[in-house]
């Protein structure tokens, strides 16, 4: 059984391309890859009938079961297997069936909150928010929503606009402070592949020795390389860093 040595959280709004930077995370990273998305904790909410649970918060923290989350984060870092709930969009709820999740030397724990919670911050070493124009990340939501998860238009804009908007700007934005790194405009390749480039440094200086990462030192990432535009930085804070290998065309 495998213990792990890194654990990464990717948090961002809705439709800002994480779950895209943690599945090509897991394609390329070169090691064993665990990923957590972390709609599968929204509530249990099988006590509510459909119309109730059509009407509820989703986008709010209390949405999700933040205990067992932690807990079973914990076993994984353990190197104790899972049974990990599945969430059904089209019903609002969890399905009857849980998923057996292995341990494996990374973790991925994706989703809007990932940067959210105080403890499950402190079982991260690294700590990725996307960050992509609201237009772009609402067009991708309703995509999403209605050819993807079988929703209406109508009621996928009402959401957005009740919810989804002001929660993020509430709950979600603010948790960038908590960002070691920023990756702007979505998953552009060349900023992932500095990102896999960092990783892949820190699983080769972690191997032999104790998990551990200096969260709050700026990334030292060579940016020079063709990539279009340098590195911006966010001078109002410390310990995180912008990776933008996007074009300037």
């Amino acid at each position: 059984m495998s213990i792990p040595s890194f654990v990464i959280g990717i948090a961002g709004g809705t439709g800002a391309g994480k779950t895209t930077v943690a599945r090509t995370l897991a394609e390329e990273v070169g090691e064993p890859v665990t990923r957590i998305p972390l709609d599968n904790y929204y509530e249990d909410l099988s006590h509510l009938e459909y119309e109730e649970r059509a009407e509820v918060n989703y986008d709010h923290p209390s949405a999700f079961e933040w205990e067992l989350l932690r807990e079973q984060l914990d076993t994984l870092l353990m190197g104790q297997p899972i049974e990990m709930p599945q969430y059904d969009f089209e019903i609002h709820n969890r399905k009857d069936e849980r998923v057996t999740v292995e341990p494996t030397d990374v973790i991925v724990v994706e989703g809007i909150f990932s940067l959210y919670d105080e403890e499950i911050l402190d079982m991260l070493d690294l700590r990725i928010y996307v960050m992509t124009d609201a237009d772009v990340r609402i067009l991708r939501r309703i995509e999403r929503d209605v050819v993807d998860r079988g929703r209406d238009l109508e009621g996928v804009m009402d959401q957005y606009l009740e919810t989804v908007k002001p929660m993020h700007e509430q709950f979600v934005e603010p948790t960038k402070k908590n960002a070691d790194v920023i990756i702007p405009e979505g998953a552009n390749r060349s900023a992932l592949e500095l990102l896999l480039e960092k990783i892949d440094a820190e699983l080769t200086d972690d191997e032999g020795g104790e998990r551990e990462l200096e969260g709050e030192t700026e990334l030292e990432l060579d940016l020079d390389r063709g990539l279009g535009r340098d590195r911006e930085r966010d001078e109002d804070r410390e310990g995180d860093a912008i990776i933008d290998g996007s074009s300037t065309n």
